[in-house]
């Protein structure tokens, strides 16, 4: 834990626990982290609801986590069937993790991926045709907008994690879906033939990962001194950019795809071939970001008019158009959605751009009336201190991993 650190006094932790063994031994270990520092673990089970036994395993893990002393929670998700169902449940299950451990106050939430999930990473993007960034695999420290995501055990081997579980005369859950060859990273799995995870072929992918990481690292470094000189992102949800101090050498590139990225809320790294010929047009719409001329020789970027999502059912929490996380109490029957035509009525009491004002989110009552623009204006309803809107595009603009 110490390279993921530093936590201070009494820190509160949260963690991921399927239920299988790897993560059970992650809450057992980090149960004795904390109470030798003093501090609180919650343990959060995701349920997909993807078999009829799921709600019964997941009661299940409850019992094991309480019996071992650790304060649990189920998170159940209905997530429904379809095509790229890992990679579905992946995301809904980090999202909902991430969100219940702020709920809990926790800053920190561990997951258990270990030295066979991160060879088994390689190998998939390798496969998959991920370029250098890709093949660092699972980064051992994330952001994400409501924590810190930390993989303390991405070093260990599954066997070590087992012995763990075994020792505590635990019973772990075996999901059946983890022998499915029907899935991608399962017949990997198979075909690396390493369950323990202790052999030098595992060992090898990781270590190449870790060399991938350390690359990658440095380049990141690069790219946010780059932003940090050339960018103004505002909280608002729009950039203005400095195209002379971005530059238009590799790095450049790289980075005005970042801040586009961020802008536009996109849910995957944005096409450096595409950024490029967008720097050399000196501006245009590309992954959901719009790049225009602005005062001073700067480019004003700002979400794609035609490309934000439409009004969304109000629930505490949401994502609005993979950009915005919005928080506030509950309005049965109101919807968020962009400001749109309404912002001419703001634009005489904002330095905002027009452009970037309509982009903004904005919550409608039942009638369809504007009642709050989130920490901005005061509306009609007079409710706006009440409400949070936070700038936390989807992915944090960070490397995917």
């Amino acid at each position: 834990m110490a390279p993921l650190g530093p936590f201070g006094a009494a820190p509160g932790l949260a963690v991921a626990v399927s239920g299988g063994p790897h993560s059970l031994a992650l809450a057992l270990l980090a149960r004795d982290w904390v109470a030798a520092r003093g501090g609180r673990l919650v343990a959060l089970i995701a349920d997909h609801g993807l078999r009829p036994e799921s709600g019964a395993e997941a009661a299940h893990v409850i019992g094991l986590l309480t019996r071992a002393g650790i304060a649990a929670e189920c998170l159940r998700l209905g997530l429904p069937e379809g095509a790229r169902l890992q990679e579905r449940a992946r995301m809904a299950r980090l999202a909902a993790l991430a969100q219940a451990a702020a709920r809990h106050g926790c800053p920190w939430l561990l997951l258990g991926h270990h030295r066979g999930d991160q060879a088994e990473t390689l190998a998939f993007r390798a496969l998959r045709g991920s370029g250098a960034a890709g093949l660092a695999a699972m980064a051992p420290l994330r952001a994400a907008p409501e924590c810190l995501l930390l993989r303390p055990l991405l070093g260990f081997a599954p066997a070590r994690l087992e012995a763990v579980v075994a020792a505590a005369g635990l019973a772990p859950v075996r999901d059946p879906s983890n022998d499915n060859p029907r899935f991608a990273r399962i017949r990997i799995r198979q075909a690396l033939g390493d369950p323990d995870g202790e052999g030098e072929g595992i060992l090898a992918l990781a270590e190449a990962a870790g060399a991938f990481a350390r690359r990658r690292a440095r380049k990141e470094a690069a790219l946010l001194a780059r932003l940090a000189a050339a960018a103004e992102i505002r909280p608002e949800g729009y950039a203005w950019v400095d195209p002379k101090v971005l530059g238009h050498d590799a790095l450049g590139v790289a980075a005005l795809a970042r801040l586009i990225g961020l802008i536009g809320g996109a849910a995957w790294p944005v096409p450096i071939p595409a950024t490029a010929t967008l720097m050399a047009r000196g501006g245009g719409s590309l992954a959901g970001a719009w790049v225009r001329p602005g005062a001073g020789g700067r480019w004003l970027l700002v979400r794609d008019p035609g490309l934000i999502a439409p009004a969304q059912p109000w629930a505490p929490g949401l994502l609005w158009d993979g950009r915005f996380r919005m928080n506030g109490p509950a309005r049965p029957g109101w919807s968020c959605a962009a400001l749109g035509a309404a912002a001419a009525d703001f634009r005489n009491h904002s330095a905002i751009p027009l452009t970037a004002l309509r982009a903004m989110p904005a919550l409608w009552d039942e009638k369809g009336k504007l009642a709050v623009l989130p920490g901005l204006f005061y509306a009609e309803s007079q409710e706006a201190a009440d409400w949070r809107m936070t700038f936390a595009p989807r992915g944090g603009g960070l490397p995917l991993g």
